[in-house]
């Protein structure tokens, strides 16, 4: 008698290195959980890239430099496990922030004893490699998700609430609204400030459409770290 195989779906990370989960609606989006946790992904992103950073930089140039000697290859060894620490960390925050199940790489095996023989088990390590790649390649992308989500939503949210405190503005300052801009040239000083009634609820519906948008955002930024994270610091 023949017995039934469990089929594989989308949710076995047995055979997909991440899981899905269904998207919210669009309605939902913007106060999901899933879209803070994207955001919290980016904003930690940022300083755990810089410090990888530097780690990889640092480590590769002098292990490089002292190549002339057999100190630089004990150094490299360092860079690439650190690397591999790195990743680690990596692999968590993506399984608890963005739900992806990355399975890590197998762990280096020295084939000879002693100090050299785990030397150049490191230097030898595919892995390691790949990290020490994710390192340099990640920040950048790390820096410009946080700016750009940074900034997008704050300036969403603080457009998008601007009715709740224009009365602050206009009773506490000596402008009329939140003032757009101020300069001036050969015909005069221009000013304008938002504070008629028209003016406050369309700058509020603008801040309403970057708040609903900014979950396609987080996850646009975020699909490039989700990419790198299973490309670079997982089990090929």
């Amino acid at each position: 008698m023949s017995t039934m195989q469990p089929s594989t779906t989308l949710y076995d990370t047995s055979a997909y290195p991440y899981r899905r989960k269904p998207a919210p609606s669009f309605l939902h989006a913007p106060f999901a959980g899933a879209t803070y946790r994207e955001l919290g992904y980016l904003l930690t992103a940022f300083p755990i890239a810089t410090a990888a950073f530097v780690a990889a930089v640092t480590l590769l140039s002098v292990g490089a430099g002292l190549l002339v000697t057999v100190l630089g290859l004990p150094v490299l060894g360092l860079l690439l496990a650190s690397a591999r620490g790195f990743g680690a960390v990596e692999r968590l925050r993506a399984r608890t922030l963005l739900d992806m199940e990355v399975p890590a790489p197998a762990p280096v095996r020295p084939r000879r004893p002693g100090f050299w023989g785990a030397v150049t088990a490191r230097l030898a390590d595919g892995p390691g490699w790949r990290a020490v790649t994710y390192q340099l390649v990640v920040f950048p992308w790390a820096v410009f998700s946080f700016v750009t989500s940074v900034v997008f939503l704050s300036v969403g949210w603080a457009a998008a609430l601007y009715p709740a405190y224009h009365w602050a503005i206009a009773r506490f300052t000596p402008w009329p609204g939140l003032q757009l801009f101020d300069f001036s040239n050969e015909t005069g000083v221009h000013r304008y400030y938002l504070s008629s009634p028209w003016q406050i609820a369309g700058f509020s519906a603008l801040g309403l459409l970057m708040v609903f948008l900014s979950p396609l955002l987080l996850r646009a930024l975020t699909s490039v770290h989700r990419l790198a994270v299973r490309l670079l610091l997982g089990a090929l």
